[in-house]
């Protein structure tokens, strides 16, 4: 595992916790999974690599945290309003995203990410761009400021950014990285206890 200190302390990390977990039917956030509750762990990972950090959401993460405006205003409303709320104590740069209910994101990846290039970096899996685990460039926090104020609430509007290839990114990191915990069935295959959760 990388111990990585942050070359540029703007560099700030926003952990999401606030979905509504529809499909799971649970509080996402709070479910344990090896000793540790979802949040706290990714909060762990997050804060390893950037220089502050926030929690969108509940408060389950044990970073300090927010909520984001409007409630369940979707994840574009929810990175922003981490971002403004950072920038109360600092100037930010490029913010790393990340949302809490991948088990299996650790810290190399992150590194991985936010060291990839200066501009927006994103993995891609099974060809898929995983914008919930992805470096913001300040270029694209202000495009997403703009894009919010138009109506938009989601993350699939970013075309430009730099595509970390799945043989890439698997170097240091399991091929189901980001298998994310959103079902019930996911949850068994994790072995996660969905009648088991903290608070």
């Amino acid at each position: 595992m990388t111990d990585v200190l942050p070359d540029d302390s703007d560099c700030v990390g926003v952990l999401l916790t606030g979905g509504q977990s529809s499909r799971l039917g649970h509080d996402k956030a709070t479910l344990t999974w090896n000793g540790m509750t979802l949040a706290r762990r990714a909060a762990t990972e997050l804060a390893a690599v950037c220089g502050r950090c926030v929690e969108v959401g509940s408060g389950a993460s044990g970073l300090a945290f927010t909520r984001e405006e409007p409630r369940f205003g979707g994840p574009l409303a929810a990175l922003l309003t981490g971002i403004d709320w950072l920038e109360r104590s600092g100037p930010v740069g490029a913010a790393i995203v990340l949302a809490c209910d991948y088990p299996l994101i650790e810290r190399d990846l992150l590194a991985l990410v936010r060291n990839w290039s200066d501009a927006t970096v994103i993995p891609v899996w099974e060809g898929r761009p995983q914008y919930t685990c992805a470096r913001w460039s300040p270029s694209t926090i202000a495009a997403a400021r703009v894009q919010f104020a138009a109506g938009e609430r989601g993350f699939r509007w970013m075309r430009d950014f730099a595509a970390i290839p799945e043989a890439q990114w698997r170097a240091v990191a399991p091929a189901d990285a980001f298998i994310d915990v959103d079902t019930p069935e996911a949850a068994t295959r994790y072995g996660i206890d969905l009648g088991r959760r903290e608070g």
